[in-house]
């Protein structure tokens, strides 16, 4: 399907050396325009040694750049000028001035790069501050808001040019898991929002793949993969597992939730050294797309994550309590395996589970309505047996087909 698009940007054969260390090794990739991609790769692997060739801060030693099928190397200065002006880069730090208010930091690009009046720069920049939610801040200093509003803030100077690409360089470093998780959900809003191609270094697995139209993983100084972020979880190859381990190390010690790949090592584990007529059950829970289309719809694409860790969280606590283990295997549905577990208990765990979660489940969600709707939705959940000789695939299947609805939300 890629080979008939025409990317936006494409790699051919880059590399890049600094003295006598090789950083880039004949790389390449494409991205595609309207999309989100996402690079990962290990520390010092040059993440941000690519983010900058793009934008001509640094030249590679081979290779070529190419954007919309021209060699960047290769346009006039009217060109290069038109190409440079379509791209706004996210910096890790946000690199707001201290001595600027939140309008004046928001305004430099337009005042330093552009022809218009005066008139036209505040009310361009208005409008940015506006849509970023940031009006009630906008003659404050950086010092004086919060640090998710340092990241709006830092997001509507990069959108005040109204770029077609934006670069964002790990804008979740230093940051707490959920500022991580707002930030992530910050970008995928206002791509939607705005429509510009996205281009991220991210460490945040497996969170960013929900966010991300391809995912790009740098090792060993190549492009080891490109693909959708589904093709890259189902991978079998050792730089997977060595890139995993060090960006996230084991989902299971931080949140109790396994990745997709740990939980299919950890079922296959678990069913190889039980008898062949052993039993275990599999439970799905699903919050379904239409309702998390309209929570991103009417309450912001940052209430719809939290919703969905709060459930995938209520569900590591409980089943975990009880000897079982889970995994998010899309963005809203998990699966959680109870070994040595018949139906009947599988069930009776279930019932507990269930009243549990009605009452204490999702709640202090912190929601920023786009408008006055209620929404309402549901959570599903469903049950099926297991034994080793059925994959856990289909069991996962038979589960699904079983679910009801057993929680009901209105917000």
């Amino acid at each position: 399907m890629d080979e008939k698009r025409e990317p936006l940007i494409e790699f051919k054969g880059v590399s890049k050396t600094f003295g006598t260390r090789n950083i880039l090794n004949k790389i390449d990739f494409s991205i595609y325009e309207g999309e989100v991609t996402t690079l990962i790769g290990l520390s010092g692997t040059g993440k941000s040694v690519t983010l900058k060739h793009i934008i001509g801060m640094l030249e590679p030693d081979e290779g070529e750049i190419l954007f919309r099928g021209k060699a960047i190397d290769k346009m006039s200065k009217a060109e290069w000028d038109d190409y440079i002006g379509q791209i706004a880069y996210m910096f890790q730090n946000n690199a707001l001035f201290d001595s600027l208010t939140i309008f004046e930091n928001v305004a430099m690009p337009l005042k330093y790069a552009s022809k218009l009046k005066k008139k036209e720069i505040e009310e361009k920049a208005m409008a940015r501050i506006e849509q970023t939610e940031l009006t009630e801040v906008y003659d404050k200093y950086p010092s004086e808001i919060s640090g998710g509003m340092q990241k709006r803030a830092a997001l509507a100077r990069a959108l005040v040019t109204d770029p077609s690409i934006v670069l964002f360089d790990e804008p979740t470093t230093g940051q707490d898991p959920i500022r991580k998780n707002a930030i992530l959900g910050m970008v995928a809003e206002y791509q939607k929002r705005f429509g510009f191609t996205a281009l991220l270094i991210s460490h945040e697995i497996p969170d960013v793949y929900y966010i991300s139209n391809r995912i790009l993983a740098l090792y060993d100084r190549k492009i080891a993969f490109q693909g959708e972020p589904e093709d890259f979880e189902a991978l079998d190859h050792p730089f997977r597992q060595e890139l995993i381990r060090s960006l996230v190390g084991f989902g299971a010690e931080l949140t109790g939730l396994y990745s997709q790949r740990q939980f299919k090592v950890r079922y296959q584990a678990d069913l190889s050294q039980t008898q062949t007529n052993a039993l275990h059950a599999v439970a799905v829970f699903t919050l379904e797309d239409k309702d998390l289309e309209a929570i991103d719809k009417h309450l912001g694409f940052n209430a719809a994550e939290l919703i969905i860790r709060s459930l995938g969280s209520f569900i590591a606590k409980h089943f975990g309590a009880v000897g079982g283990f889970s995994s998010r295997q899309t963005r809203g549905e998990y699966a959680t395996v109870l070994p040595n577990s018949n139906l009947k208990e599988a069930e009776r765990i279930m019932e507990n589970f269930t009243k549990d979660f009605q009452e204490n489940g999702i709640q202090d969600i912190d929601m920023q309505r786009s408008d006055e709707i209620n929404v309402e939705f549901s959570v599903l959940g469903g049950l099926a047996q297991g034994n080793p000789q059925i994959e856990s695939e289909t069991v996962m299947e038979f589960a699904k087909f079983n679910q009801k609805e057993i929680s009901r939300f209105k917000c």
